[in-house]
């Protein structure tokens, strides 16, 4: 009984965030090299697994500017699964994502809480954080990203052009190396309208069964409308943008 609660636990905790990436961009703001500026928001999604079943749950993403060019986002998801409580201050600097507080808080019904922190000290060049009590100390590489900053930075570079694009992700004391690569041009539809989306994906090794789609629309500001994620026995879990009130 406890196994049917974890595949959609670990859905809305990894891709809930993605669904709201594109909103924290203004292209009518500039900053330095024609960088988006960042835009204080407000956004919201629904899920739902195989066969259309709700997940009976509600993800709320906000983004605020807490001022010196440092920015506050935070995710709150409640469902009868899991609640989740993940937040990362960060510095917005020519258009990358300089993380400094990352937190992470899962809880639920028939699941272990799973606790993470980590602070960036980027004078020293080292991370100090803990993962399910376990400490950890990790170098600062270069371009060093957290579980949500990526996020943000995967928008930021599909509103330069980029179409393949990699990142290094420092979790639970070590780094992931993410790639998310565009795939193709489709049209969805959508509340009466018709839109001409990029459809990225996830990029894994050719062996896996796991498999994450994303469609963004560029008329939108390149806003994710919608993701969908397979997993390995083929049941599919998808986020569908509720509502959105950005700050103008």
């Amino acid at each position: 009984m406890h196994r049917s609660y974890k595949a959609p636990t670990r859905i809305i905790a990894l891709l809930a965030g993605l669904i709201f990436t594109s909103l924290a961009f203004n292209t009518r703001a500039e900053t330095s090299r024609d960088a988006p500026a960042l835009t204080p928001y407000k956004a919201s999604y629904t899920a739902s697994m195989s066969k259309g079943i709700s997940l009976n749950g509600e993800g709320i993403r906000t983004l605020t500017d807490q001022g010196n060019n440092v920015w506050l986002y935070r995710t709150d998801v409640d469902s009868f699964i899991a609640d989740i409580d993940e937040s990362l201050v960060f510095k917005w600097e020519q258009g990358h994502v300089i993380p400094l507080r990352y937190r992470y808080r899962l809880s639920g019904f028939l699941i272990k809480d799973r606790e993470q922190s980590i602070d960036f000290d980027w004078q020293a060049g080292m991370a100090k954080g803990k993962y399910r009590g376990n400490r950890f100390e990790v170098e600062i590489k270069e371009g060093t990203l957290d579980p949500l900053g990526y996020q943000l930075q995967l928008h930021q570079d599909l509103k330069a052009g980029k179409r393949d694009v990699t990142y290094q992700v420092l979790d639970k004391g070590s780094y992931d190396t993410d790639r998310f690569a565009v795939i193709d041009e489709e049209s969805l539809s959508d509340k009466g309208r018709t839109m001409r989306t990029l459809k990225a994906e996830k990029v894994r090794a050719e062996d896996s069964k796991r498999q994450t789609l994303m469609w963004f629309d560029p008329d939108q500001d390149y806003l994710l409308v919608r993701l969908l994620q397979v997993e390995p026995d083929d049941s599919e879990y998808e986020l569908r943008l509720k509502d959105a009130r950005v700050q103008n």
